[in-house]
């Protein structure tokens, strides 16, 4: 249960058996592999996208950032709804949003109704997804199902950046880009008819409702992306003056700064506080939380490279979406060796090698040319990127929850899933400033538009490496417990 720290007393009880247990978990995870498909069958279109909603460069990363963020600043207190309204209600209830908010999408006509539609999408998949985890646990009770449906959860949420990326190419390639909108709706329609059917609601329990923490932070991180991006907008324009041109981003930035100050004192002074500051008092914890973010927000620098095969490399979106199968299928090896390879090596050790083989890949990127072939200038960097991933980022959760205690397992695991969708909306904001300067400063000294292209997306890879170097740094300091 994301965000539950304590469970003071229950209000329902519902001791029905459970109907057809592997239709349900079949339920659940189909639910998880829709959500996480939506994390990445975006990358591939937004070409598309850009082309036919005439979306700006800059605005082009809301259709990512405005999904990730309300999810990740959400999801929190969508695990205390859960908890205090019905998992099985709340869970329910979100993938109809999401289902709509697919649909909605799908028929998009503008640029805002689209962003409108994604945001709308992260709220159904923060009530959703947290919901669907803790029905999981509840659901499969005797230790041996358990292990055996949380292994068929965790694989098919690793197996949802490979199919995102594949299927997003495909169905744009027969069809267009809003149909990886519209296959939501069928799949969220019968999740919903079937959940209420075999899925049992959980006990209830009182629980606070967070919701000026939630507000404050979800607006706080929003501000601050919405800053970070308006400046390289503001930057690339010459229409006003300099400070003209800033005034927007600047007061974006402090005000997302003051509502992040908010927050904080709001978890302080909180009874039941969504993210319980007693997490971080454990130094592994605390490492394990900001290598996560870290890595998360590297991944950020796939929006980039879809840009560049799709644009500089005239790539069609299927062929994107399958030049991008060594990095998913790396990553989807390395986190099924992952206990065997924890087991011999000990989780610290993997880390460190995981955040160096990220920052190898990240400094092969910085070597890209308009002339640059895939099997020479891409492929060796998506292989080490996730190895590096897969071995850097699935051991934090060994790191992080190890040691939690019973009460706070779910507040625990709720901040990882916040960290991983925060992070790649942070990590894309900050990539997609550093993208404008570096290619405004290379066509201000004559660059073609490939050229200067190219140069945003090598000072992104130079970023991202410096951001792996960080937790490669955090990752020698954890310590053996």
């Amino acid at each position: 249960m994301p965000g539950s720290t304590a469970v003071t007393e229950v209000v329902q009880r519902t001791d029905a058996p459970v109907r057809r247990p592997g239709l349900v978990l079949a339920v659940i995870v189909a639910c998880q592999l829709m959500l996480m498909l939506d994390t990445t069958v975006m990358n591939v279109v937004l070409p598309r996208i850009q082309a036919q909603l005439r979306f700006s460069a800059i605005g082009l990363s809301w259709v990512m950032s405005a999904y990730t963020l309300v999810f990740g600043g959400l999801l929190l207190l969508g695990g205390r709804a859960g908890d205090l309204l019905g998992r099985r209600r709340v869970f329910i209830a979100g993938v109809a949003v999401f289902t709509a908010a697919s649909l909605a999408g799908g028929l998009s006509g503008s640029p805002g109704w689209l962003i409108l539609a994604r945001a709308a999408q992260g709220l159904g998949a923060a009530a959703a997804g947290p919901s669907a985890l803790a029905l999981l646990a509840t659901t499969f009770t005797e230790p041996r199902a358990r292990v055996r449906a949380f292994s068929v959860y965790t694989g098919v949420g690793s197996s949802g950046i490979v199919l995102g990326l594949v299927l997003g190419g495909l169905l744009t390639q027969l069809t267009s880009w809003r149909s990886v909108l519209f296959i939501n709706v069928p799949v969220g329609v019968a999740v919903i008819v079937l959940a209420a059917r075999f899925i049992a609601e959980s006990p209830r329990v009182r629980a606070g409702l967070d919701l000026p923490g939630a507000v404050t932070g979800t607006a706080g991180l929003a501000a601050i992306v919405y800053g970070l991006t308006s400046t390289a907008s503001s930057t690339a324009s010459s229409t006003a003056s300099s400070g003209a041109r800033h005034a927007p981003a600047i007061g974006a930035l402090v005000a997302g700064a003051l509502l992040i100050a908010s927050f904080v004192a709001i978890e302080r002074r909180a009874a039941t506080p969504l993210i319980p500051p007693r997490l971080f008092a454990s130094w592994n914890r605390a490492v394990g939380y900001l290598n996560f973010f870290l890595g998360t927000t590297t991944l950020a620098v796939l929006f980039f490279l879809t840009q560049f095969l799709q644009n500089i490399r005239h790539f069609s979106a299927l062929a994107t979406g399958l030049a991008f199968l060594p990095l998913a299928l790396m990553l989807f090896a390395m986190t099924r060796l992952l206990p065997r390879l924890v087991q011999r090596f000990g989780a610290r050790t993997l880390v460190v090698a995981g955040s160096a083989a990220t920052m190898a890949g990240m400094l092969c990127l910085t070597r890209l040319t308009p002339d640059s072939g895939y099997p020479g200038g891409l492929l060796v960097p998506l292989v080490l990127i996730g190895a590096g991933m897969g071995l850097g980022l699935a051991p934090l959760n060994v790191v992080i929850m190890a040691t939690v205690r019973p009460a706070d397992a779910g507040a625990a695991g709720g901040v990882l899933q916040s960290m991983q969708q925060v992070g790649g909306a942070f990590g894309l904001a900050v990539f997609i400033t550093i993208f404008g300067l570096a290619g405004a400063s290379a066509a201000a000294h004559g660059a073609d538009a490939p050229h200067a292209t190219v140069t945003g997306t090598t000072h992104v890879a130079l970023a991202s490496a410096l951001v792996a170097a960080c937790a490669l740094a955090t990752a020698l300091t954890l310590r053996s417990e």
